[in-house]
């Protein structure tokens, strides 16, 4: 059994630094903040810890630096979001374990944190070498000197075997944050004891990034319906032409292989009725809405590209969720970035919030970020995941890291 925050505050923190694996991979634009639902879920173990006395360290990732210093990829946005939003004291260092670091980290007084820099300015940090990983932890330990300990609050990083995740894990006392722990519990439950009937979601551009998710639900879930780029590999397994489409020849056979398995283990898998297409990637192509059956028998011809779900498949989608009992969304069902072809993907969010019998799930990563985009807050839900990538692997059936190396 993994030991949790919970134990680590009973145990006494007061005066001991914590170093806290956190969760602050924000969006950026011009050098701010666009969403800061992940700084925002941060928030709680780290007041937990300074009300306690702890002397809080923080450390986290920001995109893919590839191992070297890129002030692009600077984690100081977040930090300065997560200090406007903070009611303790926020430093920032502006190194990773270098002077500055281990100087604020000395500094440090009861009831204080420090954010470090991004954890990825370090190649260690995601090296396939185990040893420079364990050098790369045992430095990051290090900043929390003789009585440290270990907090892992970031799920959107625990799918992950990397030193800050995994092999720290192995240098001081570590305990499960609140938010991976509140995850696990969510997840599991949806997983292997959801309330039913239990009616998944599947968006997102690439069926292959799904398919293991769709392989290990088959069976469990009572209705997945399936729509975004990945929909048209589906219409193809069923027979249909796409167009200029995203499409993925390679796993056509495997998307006819799930259609007949879904039939036998008595699960409804739900495609498009009909599409948006366009004549190109934009906002402003010219649209036309197209059977599944006969995508390129309009106007567009063999140019139409599938651009959202229609308005018969958006009322089909609604439907199936209106009965629902769980839900678990991962992926928009269009290209939600652009207004006129997010009308599916806000037809399922509005799906979601208008049944108020059922216990919702957003799959972290895109959707979260959509929803929000749409105007929706985190509460009209009743679980958004912090980690899109993570919660896929959990729900696949993997063994995740930094769940492993905790115990958990």
């Amino acid at each position: 059994m993994a030991k949790t925050l919970e134990d680590l505050i009973a145990g006494g923190v007061a005066g001991r630094r914590v170093l806290v694996r956190s969760d602050l991979n924000v969006p950026l634009a011009d050098g701010k903040v666009t969403d800061d639902g992940r700084v925002r879920a941060s928030l709680p173990v780290l007041k937990k810890l300074t009300e306690a006395g702890a002397r809080v360290i923080v450390t986290a990732h920001l995109g893919r630096p590839k191992g070297k210093v890129d002030p692009q990829y600077s984690i100081a946005p977040a930090a300065q979001r997560l200090a406007e939003l903070a009611d303790f004291p926020v430093a920032i260092a502006t190194d990773l374990v270098g002077e500055d670091a281990k100087a604020k980290a000395e500094a440090l007084a009861d009831g204080e944190l420090l954010v470090v820099e991004n954890v990825r300015f370090d190649a260690r940090e995601t090296s396939k070498d185990e040893a420079e990983r364990a050098e790369f932890a045992a430095e990051l330990a290090a900043l929390t000197g003789d009585n440290g300990a270990y907090v892992n609050d970031a799920f959107g990083a625990v799918h992950r075997a990397h030193a800050s995740v995994f092999d720290i894990a192995k240098v001081l006392p570590s305990y499960l944050g609140d938010l991976v722990k509140t995850e696990v519990e969510v997840l599991e439950k949806t997983l292997n004891n959801p309330e039913r009937p239990f009616v998944v979601i599947m968006g997102g551009a690439k069926v292959s990034d799904k398919l293991a998710v769709i392989d290990n639900l088959i069976g469990k879930a009572d209705s997945i319906l399936i729509g975004g780029g990945m929909g048209y590999t589906f219409a193809v397994a069923q027979g249909y032409k796409v167009g200029t489409s995203i499409l993925e020849m390679d796993q056509v056979d495997t998307c006819k292989r799930y259609l007949a398995e879904a039939a036998e283990k008595g699960t409804e898998l739900v495609t498009a009725l009909d599409v948006v297409c366009g004549d190109d990637f934009s906002n402003d192509a010219n649209f036309e809405i197209r059977p599944i059956e006969d995508m390129e028998g309009g106007e567009l011809g063999e140019k139409a590209d599938g651009l959202d779900i229609g308005p018969k498949t958006r009322e089909l989608f609604a439907e199936k969720i209106a009965g629902a009992k769980t839900i678990f969304w991962n992926g928009p069902v269009g290209v939600a970035e652009f207004p006129n072809t997010a009308h599916g993907t806000k037809a399922v969010a509005e799906a979601i919030v208008a049944n108020k019998d059922a216990f919702s799930i957003i799959g972290g990563g895109d959707s979260a970020a959509a929803v929000r985009n749409l105007g929706y807050t985190d509460e009209q839900f009743g679980h958004i995941s912090t980690g899109g990538g993570a919660s896929l692997e959990y729900i696949e059936g993997k063994t995740l890291p930094g769940l492993d190396a905790l115990g958990a």
